[in-house]
Formats: C-alpha cells, sequence, structure tokens
C-alpha cells in the first residue's frame, strides 16, 4: 500500500520503512515551538519532569507574540517567564520585541521550516509550515514540553483527503478565498485529524503567501495537518529564507486517501465566513443580494493574512481612497522585516492616509486579546482565521472572516463589498 506526503515523512521520523492510516509511532522533531500564552504551561511542566536541560538549543523557538508588546502586567509575567527560561537554556531562537514577529510568518521566514520537517508547535496554528512540504502540527503545552526535553513526539499516523487544484484564479481571488471555499465545502470537522494534501496544476498558480494561508487554515476544517508538495517556488523560498537541508518527498502514486476534491480556482468567487463558524460561508454574488451588512472595524493581519502579499493587496485597494466615516482600520503586519518592506514600498503611507492605524507586530485582536477588541454588537471584517462567539470581544459582536482584498474593499464601503 502506497503512503501519502505526511506518512513518508512521519515514516522517516520514525525511523520506520512505511506506516499506515492510523498507527500509533514516535517521531523524532525537528522543532518545537511556543509562543507566550502556552510556553509558561509547557515550561511548568519541564519543572516537573526534572529534566537537566532541553533537547537541542538550536531546535526551540520561542516566540511571544499574543500579547506583546504586553498589554497587561499578567502578560508581562508570562512573557517574562519564556524570557527567562530562553537564557537559562541559551534558546537560540529567542524573538521578543525588535526582532518579532507573528510566530508563523516568523519562523519560514527566518529559515526554520524547511521541506520534510516534523514540527510540533503549542498553538492549532502550527500547521501552516505544510506550505514548504513539512509535516507540521499543534500540540498541546504538555506535549511541547516533552518536546523540549526529549526531543520526540507520538503521533497517530492520519489518513489523507487529496484536493486536486486546477485552473488559475480571477483578479482578487487568494489564498484565503480558496481555504475558506474548502471549508465551506467540507465543514469545520470535514477533516477531522486528517492530512489535507494540495496537488495539482493549480498550485504553480498560487504564490507562497497564498499556500502559506491555505496551510495556516487546515485546522478550520479539522486537519492535523495541511501540505503542499514541493515545486520550484518552494525551493527558491527556502533557498532564500534558509541554509538548512531540506528533504523532498512525494506521495506515492497508490496512496490511499479517504476522500479526492477537484477545485476549479478559476470559478471561484471572493468568498467571507459569517458568524460563528468558519464553515459558514458565502460568496460575494449572494452577499451582494442580501440587506447590507453593515461593519464598524476592518482587520487586517495575522499568522493568516499579514504577509507582504497581502499588504499589498489591501493597499492597491486602499489608494488613494479613504474608509468610511467611523470605521475603524487597524493593519498589522506579521513581522518586522514585513513592517519594514511595507513601509520602504509606501504601503504603511497608504494605509495611514486612508484613515487606518499600523501596529507593531502581534497576534492582538485575532483572540480577543488587544488592539481592536469588539464591543457589544459591533461587526468586524477580519482576515484572521476564527470568527467562534465572542472570538474578538463581545460575546454578540460578530466576525466576518475574508480575504485582504474584501477587507479594504469593506472597510471602503462601511460594509462588506466586493474588491
Amino acid at each position: 500500500m502506497g503512503m501519502t506526503m505526511t506518512q513518508k515523512i512521519l515514516a522517516a521520523a520514525a525511523g520506520l520503512e512505511s506506516v499506515e492510516a492510523g498507527q500509533l509511532i514516535e517521531a523524532k522533531l525537528s522543532l518545537v515551538l511556543g509562543n507566550d500564552i502556552t510556553s509558561p504551561v509547557a515550561i511548568r511542566e519541564m519543572d516537573k519532569m526534572k529534566t537537566e536541560g532541553v533537547f537541542d538549543k538550536d531546535r526551540i523557538a520561542l516566540v511571544p507574540d499574543h500579547f506583546v508588546p504586553n498589554k497587561d502586567i499578567k502578560s508581562a509575567e508570562h512573557c517574562k517567564c519564556v524570557r527567562e527560561f530562553a537564557k537559562k537554556h541559551d534558546i537560540t531562537n529567542y524573538f521578543e520585541v525588535g526582532q518579532m514577529g507573528i510566530e508563523h510568518a516568523l519562523l519560514p521566514e527566518k529559515g526554520l521550516t524547511v521541506a520534510g520537517d516534523v514540527i510540533i508547535g503549542a498553538d492549532s496554528h502550527t500547521c501552516t509550515y505544510g506550505a514548504l512540504g513539512a509535516f507540521s502540527t499543534g500540540v498541546g503545552s504538555t506535549d511541547m514540553a516533552a518536546g523540549m526535553a526529549t526531543g520526540k513526539a507520538w503521533f497517530k499516523v492520519p489518513s489523507a483527503i487529496r484536493f486536486n487544484l486546477v485552473g488559475k484564479p480571477s483578479e482578487y481571488i487568494s489564498g484565503k478565498d480558496v481555504i475558506l471555499h474548502i471549508i465551506g465545502m467540507i465543514g469545520v470537522d470535514g477533516a477531522l485529524y486528517k492530512s489535507m494534501e494540495f496537488v495539482g496544476d493549480g498550485i504553480a498558480n498560487l504564490s507562497m503567501d497564498d499556500r502559506f494561508t491555505i496551510a495556516n487554515m487546515a485546522i478550520e476544517a479539522g486537519g492535523k495537518n495541511g501540505i503542499f508538495p514541493v515545486d520550484d517556488l518552494a525551493i527558491a523560498y527556502m533557498k532564500e529564507h534558509s541554509d538548512r537541508e531540506y528533504r523532498i518527498f512525494e506521495a506515492d502514486e497508490d496512496a490511499v486517501y479517504d476522500e479526492e476534491y477537484t477545485i476549479d480556482l478559476s470559478t471561484l468567487k471572493s468568498t467571507v465566513s459569517f458568524p460563528h463558524l468558519p464553515e459558514n460561508t458565502h460568496t460575494i454574488d449572494e452577499i451582494e443580494a442580501m440587506d447590507d451588512i453593515s461593519i464598524d472595524q476592518v482587520v487586517i493581519g495575522s499568522c493568516t493574512n499579514g504577509r507582504i502579499d497581502d499588504l499589498r493587496a489591501a493597499a492597491a485597494i486602499l489608494k488613494g481612497k479613504k474608509v468610511a466615516e467611523g470605521m475603524r482600520l487597524i493593519v498589522i503586519p506579521a513581522t518586522q522585516a514585513i513592517y519594514l518592506q511595507a513601509m520602504e514600498e509606501g504601503i504603511l503611507k497608504t494605509f495611514i492616509e486612508a484613515g487606518g492605524i499600523v501596529s507593531t507586530p502581534t497576534c492582538g485582536p485575532c483572540l480577543g486579546g488587544y488592539m481592536g477588541i469588539l464591543a457589544e454588537g459591533e461587526r468586524c471584517v477580519s482576515t484572521t482565521n476564527r470568527n467562534f462567539v465572542g472570538r474578538m470581544g463581545h460575546v454578540t459582536s460578530e466576525i466576518y472572516l475574508a480575504s485582504p482584498c474584501v477587507a479594504a474593499a469593506s472597510a471602503i464601503a462601511g460594509k462588506i463589498a466586493r474588491p
């Protein structure tokens, strides 16, 4: 029986010739990731283990990003805990204020994730790195602690769903529209504990930023991970950002998939996820047939859509225009490097002249942390990844997930609008 891409990576990490869906394995880890919310819990668990140190100071990444710069005393204490742990164990890859970024944008940018890696992170959107042909998945803080101590983790080998992407997206259609379409199609548990494997000629028409977005939101369909084959674009990205050796795994021709879907990218419309689940999707055509949905706030950023392509797309729509009266437009570049590039390209000037604000890199409003909390009854169009009840503030507030293009157009119109 053939193996999928994910199964081949896990077999290699476990030192086995082959694995099959449902099999329990112990695999060696390439990288262990934690942030300012999840790492303190893992650190306390490590203290209970009474280990002498970490398995490899170069293969742990600690990125305070959720409440950084610190919003209050508690968040400051969390970051202090992580900072002191990093100093005690001489952790190479510790990034805070000044060097920081949102973890899932920062790690590929820093060259810490490459094809063939096995990566765990105490954050559900760790699946982002599948865009580079790595197996990466979110775990709990206890598993993170074990990973930091031993360099290993237990996995149940996932079965897979194959998504065959064909065609070329139309103007204004991005990776966010692709993944929202898929989640709307299969549901938030449609890929529960399965590998979402993206293949097909259409991938050549997706930028790396598109692929990061798609892999990032695999968890929103219940996926264990999302993964793309390694093509010339992915290789070029890795060579630009990393000096690490990578290893390319390809699915066998007779690999077994639970389901297979073909998606023609040329037919996709701008897609918006309505409250209160990512699967509650509507195309822009459907939305225009509804009564206007007025909004109070727009957020452009996050580990899903805070990369340079996202900012460029939004700025192109906002150039020379103003946001609607009373609109709060909050733009959050995902890393310092992206912030600097956007500044040099004049993108930040465009946002500010349009009436928006630009924040330092942070997860901030995505998880209801700070920098954009919603009041009772308020509505927000956001390029983030979740729109659960109370996710960004008051339980009666509403979050509409969309692409940067839709978000920018909506900020101008004061309602959900077509780019």
